[in-house]
Protein backbone atom coordinates (compact mmCIF):
# COMPACT_ATOMS: atom_id res chain seq x y z
CA UNK A 1 0.00 0.00 0.00
CA UNK A 2 1.49 2.93 -0.90
CA UNK A 3 1.61 5.72 1.84
CA UNK A 4 1.10 3.48 4.48
CA UNK A 5 2.43 5.17 7.34
CA UNK A 6 0.80 8.46 6.18
CA UNK A 7 -2.78 6.84 6.21
CA UNK A 8 -2.04 5.17 9.46
CA UNK A 9 -1.12 8.86 10.87
CA UNK A 10 -4.43 10.21 9.01
CA UNK A 11 -6.12 7.79 10.48
CA UNK A 12 -5.34 8.03 14.10
CA UNK A 13 -5.87 12.32 13.68
CA UNK A 14 -8.82 11.29 12.40
CA UNK A 15 -10.42 9.09 14.52
CA UNK A 16 -8.42 11.40 17.58
CA UNK A 17 -10.09 14.47 16.33
CA UNK A 18 -13.83 12.71 16.01
CA UNK A 19 -13.41 11.77 19.49
CA UNK A 20 -12.85 14.63 20.78
CA UNK A 21 -15.41 16.54 18.96
CA UNK A 22 -18.12 14.04 20.71
CA UNK A 23 -16.62 14.33 24.40
CA UNK A 24 -16.83 18.59 23.66
CA UNK A 25 -20.34 17.77 22.67
CA UNK A 26 -21.26 15.94 26.11
CA UNK A 27 -19.06 18.66 27.69
CA UNK A 28 -20.99 21.65 26.46
CA UNK A 29 -24.54 20.01 26.86
CA UNK A 30 -23.57 19.08 30.64
CA UNK A 31 -21.23 21.86 31.61
CA UNK A 32 -22.69 24.87 30.28
CA UNK A 33 -26.60 23.64 29.52
CA UNK A 34 -28.96 21.18 31.66
CA UNK A 35 -28.05 18.23 30.40
CA UNK A 36 -29.79 15.32 28.88
CA UNK A 37 -33.54 14.17 28.85
CA UNK A 38 -36.45 14.03 27.07
CA UNK A 39 -39.38 15.96 29.17
CA UNK A 40 -39.77 18.91 26.11
CA UNK A 41 -36.99 21.01 28.03
CA UNK A 42 -33.96 22.33 26.71
CA UNK A 43 -32.03 19.58 28.07
CA UNK A 44 -34.58 17.45 25.39
CA UNK A 45 -33.28 19.75 22.34
CA UNK A 46 -29.41 19.07 23.97
CA UNK A 47 -29.99 15.30 22.45
CA UNK A 48 -29.66 17.42 18.80
CA UNK A 49 -26.03 18.54 18.49
CA UNK A 50 -24.78 15.56 20.53
CA UNK A 51 -26.57 12.70 18.35
CA UNK A 52 -25.76 15.08 15.42
CA UNK A 53 -22.18 15.07 16.00
CA UNK A 54 -21.63 11.49 17.48
CA UNK A 55 -23.77 9.78 14.40
CA UNK A 56 -24.25 11.99 11.81
CA UNK A 57 -20.54 13.02 11.44
CA UNK A 58 -18.17 10.77 13.26
CA UNK A 59 -20.10 7.52 13.05
CA UNK A 60 -20.73 8.37 9.30
CA UNK A 61 -17.69 9.25 8.64
CA UNK A 62 -15.99 6.27 9.82
CA UNK A 63 -18.31 4.33 7.30
CA UNK A 64 -16.87 6.76 4.75
CA UNK A 65 -13.30 5.05 5.04
CA UNK A 66 -14.31 1.81 6.27
CA UNK A 67 -12.99 0.21 2.85
CA UNK A 68 -9.64 2.15 2.97
CA UNK A 69 -8.24 0.36 6.21
CA UNK A 70 -5.39 -1.87 4.70
CA UNK A 71 -5.85 -4.78 7.65
CA UNK A 72 -9.59 -5.27 6.32
CA UNK A 73 -8.62 -6.00 2.65
CA UNK A 74 -8.40 -9.86 3.53
CA UNK A 75 -11.80 -9.62 4.60
CA UNK A 76 -14.86 -10.90 2.90
CA UNK A 77 -16.18 -8.35 0.53
CA UNK A 78 -19.93 -9.09 1.50
CA UNK A 79 -18.62 -8.62 5.35
CA UNK A 80 -17.05 -5.01 4.76
CA UNK A 81 -20.19 -4.09 3.02
CA UNK A 82 -22.40 -5.22 6.11
CA UNK A 83 -19.97 -3.18 8.50
CA UNK A 84 -20.49 0.02 5.40
CA UNK A 85 -24.30 -0.06 5.82
CA UNK A 86 -24.70 -1.46 8.96
CA UNK A 87 -22.71 2.24 10.38
CA UNK A 88 -24.30 4.21 8.16
CA UNK A 89 -27.73 2.76 9.30
CA UNK A 90 -26.49 3.72 13.14
CA UNK A 91 -25.70 7.38 11.86
CA UNK A 92 -29.22 7.70 10.06
CA UNK A 93 -30.97 6.42 13.38
CA UNK A 94 -29.19 8.80 15.68
CA UNK A 95 -29.87 11.59 12.96
CA UNK A 96 -33.57 10.96 13.56
CA UNK A 97 -33.19 10.62 16.83
CA UNK A 98 -32.18 14.04 17.25
CA UNK A 99 -34.41 15.34 14.83
CA UNK A 100 -37.18 14.17 16.82
CA UNK A 101 -35.74 16.03 20.16
CA UNK A 102 -35.39 19.34 17.97
CA UNK A 103 -39.05 18.86 16.71
CA UNK A 104 -40.41 17.81 20.31
CA UNK A 105 -38.63 20.73 21.71
CA UNK A 106 -40.05 23.50 19.36
CA UNK A 107 -43.57 21.95 19.53
CA UNK A 108 -43.39 22.25 23.16
CA UNK A 109 -42.40 25.51 23.93
CA UNK A 110 -44.53 26.60 20.96
CA UNK A 111 -40.79 27.62 18.67
CA UNK A 112 -41.73 27.38 14.81
CA UNK A 113 -40.46 24.75 13.07
CA UNK A 114 -38.07 24.92 9.66
CA UNK A 115 -37.52 28.65 9.43
CA UNK A 116 -34.06 28.98 9.28
CA UNK A 117 -31.41 27.77 6.53
CA UNK A 118 -30.30 25.25 9.15
CA UNK A 119 -33.10 23.75 9.26
CA UNK A 120 -33.98 23.35 5.45
CA UNK A 121 -30.14 22.39 4.86
CA UNK A 122 -30.06 20.00 7.62
CA UNK A 123 -34.04 18.07 6.48
CA UNK A 124 -32.36 17.82 3.35
CA UNK A 125 -29.57 16.10 4.34
CA UNK A 126 -31.04 13.52 5.95
CA UNK A 127 -33.31 12.36 3.75
CA UNK A 128 -30.77 12.47 0.91
CA UNK A 129 -28.55 10.44 3.40
CA UNK A 130 -31.69 7.97 4.02
CA UNK A 131 -32.22 7.63 -0.28
CA UNK A 132 -28.47 6.96 -0.29
CA UNK A 133 -28.97 4.53 2.62
CA UNK A 134 -31.81 2.77 0.24
CA UNK A 135 -29.95 2.78 -2.45
CA UNK A 136 -26.71 1.61 -1.39
CA UNK A 137 -28.76 -1.57 0.39
CA UNK A 138 -30.80 -1.88 -2.93
CA UNK A 139 -28.07 -1.92 -5.33
CA UNK A 140 -24.98 -3.11 -3.55
CA UNK A 141 -25.77 -5.12 -0.67
CA UNK A 142 -28.39 -7.41 -2.20
CA UNK A 143 -27.17 -9.95 -4.74
CA UNK A 144 -29.88 -9.04 -7.57
CA UNK A 145 -28.45 -6.10 -9.10
CA UNK A 146 -26.90 -6.95 -12.28
CA UNK A 147 -23.05 -5.82 -12.90
CA UNK A 148 -23.50 -2.65 -15.63
CA UNK A 149 -26.17 -1.70 -13.08
CA UNK A 150 -23.60 -1.36 -10.51
CA UNK A 151 -21.20 0.20 -12.60
CA UNK A 152 -23.40 3.34 -13.74
CA UNK A 153 -24.62 4.22 -10.23
CA UNK A 154 -21.15 3.48 -8.46
CA UNK A 155 -19.60 7.38 -9.54
CA UNK A 156 -23.36 8.86 -8.09
CA UNK A 157 -23.18 6.70 -5.06
CA UNK A 158 -19.73 8.03 -3.80
CA UNK A 159 -19.95 11.07 -5.38
CA UNK A 160 -23.15 11.57 -3.35
CA UNK A 161 -22.15 9.84 -0.45
CA UNK A 162 -19.41 12.90 0.40
CA UNK A 163 -21.47 15.22 -0.53
CA UNK A 164 -24.04 14.85 1.73
CA UNK A 165 -20.96 14.45 4.24
CA UNK A 166 -19.21 17.34 3.84
CA UNK A 167 -23.28 19.36 3.72
CA UNK A 168 -23.56 17.89 7.26
CA UNK A 169 -20.20 19.05 8.52
CA UNK A 170 -21.69 22.71 6.92
CA UNK A 171 -24.91 21.98 8.56
CA UNK A 172 -23.28 21.33 11.97
CA UNK A 173 -21.52 24.72 12.31
CA UNK A 174 -24.53 26.42 10.98
CA UNK A 175 -26.64 24.66 14.12
CA UNK A 176 -23.96 25.16 17.07
CA UNK A 177 -23.49 29.13 15.58
CA UNK A 178 -27.43 29.51 15.43
CA UNK A 179 -27.39 27.78 19.48
CA UNK A 180 -25.05 30.12 20.70
CA UNK A 181 -26.88 33.46 18.61
CA UNK A 182 -29.72 32.28 20.32
CA UNK A 183 -29.02 30.83 23.55
CA UNK A 184 -26.24 33.18 25.09
CA UNK A 185 -28.01 36.33 26.23
CA UNK A 186 -25.65 37.81 29.53
CA UNK A 187 -22.93 37.59 28.25
CA UNK A 188 -23.70 37.67 25.14
CA UNK A 189 -21.90 35.55 22.09
CA UNK A 190 -19.76 38.64 20.98
CA UNK A 191 -18.50 38.92 24.11
CA UNK A 192 -16.53 35.46 23.65
CA UNK A 193 -17.75 33.52 26.78
CA UNK A 194 -16.15 30.34 27.31
CA UNK A 195 -18.74 28.43 26.32
CA UNK A 196 -18.76 30.14 23.15
CA UNK A 197 -14.94 29.41 22.88
CA UNK A 198 -15.84 25.54 23.30
CA UNK A 199 -18.17 25.87 20.76
CA UNK A 200 -16.08 27.71 18.17
CA UNK A 201 -13.02 24.67 18.97
CA UNK A 202 -15.72 22.20 18.49
CA UNK A 203 -16.49 23.85 15.01
CA UNK A 204 -13.13 23.56 14.71
CA UNK A 205 -12.50 19.67 15.23
CA UNK A 206 -15.43 18.86 12.75
CA UNK A 207 -13.98 20.97 10.38
CA UNK A 208 -10.79 19.37 10.51
CA UNK A 209 -12.25 15.92 11.09
CA UNK A 210 -14.19 16.27 7.95
CA UNK A 211 -11.20 17.29 5.92
CA UNK A 212 -9.43 14.10 7.12
CA UNK A 213 -11.83 12.12 5.73
CA UNK A 214 -12.88 13.31 2.46
CA UNK A 215 -9.22 13.58 1.47
CA UNK A 216 -8.69 9.42 2.83
CA UNK A 217 -11.28 8.52 1.02
CA UNK A 218 -10.60 10.62 -2.34
CA UNK A 219 -7.25 9.39 -2.37
CA UNK A 220 -7.22 6.56 -5.34
CA UNK A 221 -3.96 4.85 -3.86
CA UNK A 222 -5.06 4.05 -0.90
CA UNK A 223 -8.96 2.40 -2.14
CA UNK A 224 -9.44 -1.51 -1.67
CA UNK A 225 -7.93 -3.41 -4.25
CA UNK A 226 -9.76 -5.85 -6.57
CA UNK A 227 -10.51 -9.23 -4.51
CA UNK A 228 -8.02 -11.10 -6.36
CA UNK A 229 -4.93 -9.03 -5.36
CA UNK A 230 -6.09 -8.52 -1.98
CA UNK A 231 -5.38 -11.71 -1.06
CA UNK A 232 -2.10 -11.40 -1.66
CA UNK A 233 -1.53 -7.45 -0.78
CA UNK A 234 -0.73 -6.46 2.53
CA UNK A 235 0.33 -2.99 3.73
CA UNK A 236 3.73 -3.93 4.71
CA UNK A 237 4.35 -6.81 2.03
CA UNK A 238 3.43 -9.96 3.61
CA UNK A 239 1.35 -12.36 2.58
CA UNK A 240 -1.47 -14.91 3.64
CA UNK A 241 -0.90 -18.10 5.22
CA UNK A 242 -1.88 -21.31 3.01
CA UNK A 243 -2.09 -19.45 -0.32
CA UNK A 244 -0.68 -20.56 -3.46
CA UNK A 245 0.90 -16.88 -4.07
CA UNK A 246 2.88 -17.30 -0.99
CA UNK A 247 4.44 -20.56 -1.70
CA UNK A 248 4.94 -19.20 -5.22
CA UNK A 249 6.88 -15.73 -3.90
CA UNK A 250 8.76 -17.94 -1.17
CA UNK A 251 9.99 -20.52 -3.44
CA UNK A 252 10.42 -19.19 -6.65
CA UNK A 253 13.80 -16.61 -8.53
CA UNK A 254 13.76 -12.75 -8.74
CA UNK A 255 12.31 -13.53 -12.34
CA UNK A 256 9.41 -15.36 -10.83
CA UNK A 257 8.47 -12.69 -8.92
CA UNK A 258 8.40 -10.13 -11.44
CA UNK A 259 5.99 -12.41 -13.12
CA UNK A 260 3.83 -12.56 -10.08
CA UNK A 261 3.25 -9.02 -10.37
CA UNK A 262 3.10 -8.87 -13.67
CA UNK A 263 0.19 -11.05 -13.44
CA UNK A 264 -1.49 -9.68 -10.69
CA UNK A 265 -1.55 -6.35 -12.48
CA UNK A 266 -3.25 -7.73 -15.13
CA UNK A 267 -5.87 -9.07 -13.23
CA UNK A 268 -5.96 -6.15 -11.62
CA UNK A 269 -7.17 -4.22 -14.78
CA UNK A 270 -9.50 -7.17 -15.51
CA UNK A 271 -11.87 -6.99 -12.40
CA UNK A 272 -11.62 -2.74 -11.93
CA UNK A 273 -14.96 -2.50 -13.31
CA UNK A 274 -16.40 -4.77 -11.36
CA UNK A 275 -14.57 -3.63 -7.87
CA UNK A 276 -15.26 -0.42 -8.52
CA UNK A 277 -19.18 -1.34 -9.03
CA UNK A 278 -19.65 -2.67 -5.68
CA UNK A 279 -16.82 -3.24 -3.57
CA UNK A 280 -14.85 -0.01 -3.22
CA UNK A 281 -18.42 1.86 -2.45
CA UNK A 282 -19.48 4.44 0.03
CA UNK A 283 -22.49 5.52 1.37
Amino acid sequence: MEGYGRFLALLASALLVGFVSVILSLVWVFHYREGLSWDGSSAEFNWHPVLIVTGFVFIQGIAIIVYRLPWTWKCSKLLMKFIHAGLNTIAMILAIVAMVAAFDYHNARNIPNMYSLHSWIGLTAVIFYALQLFCGFAVFLLPFAPAHLRAAVMPIHAYSGLTIFATVIATSLMGITEKLIFGLSSPSYSESPPEATLVNCLGLLLVIFGSLILWMASRPYWKRPPEENAKILSPIGANPEGTEVESTMTNSSNADKADLRSNTEEARKQNIKFDEAGQRSTM
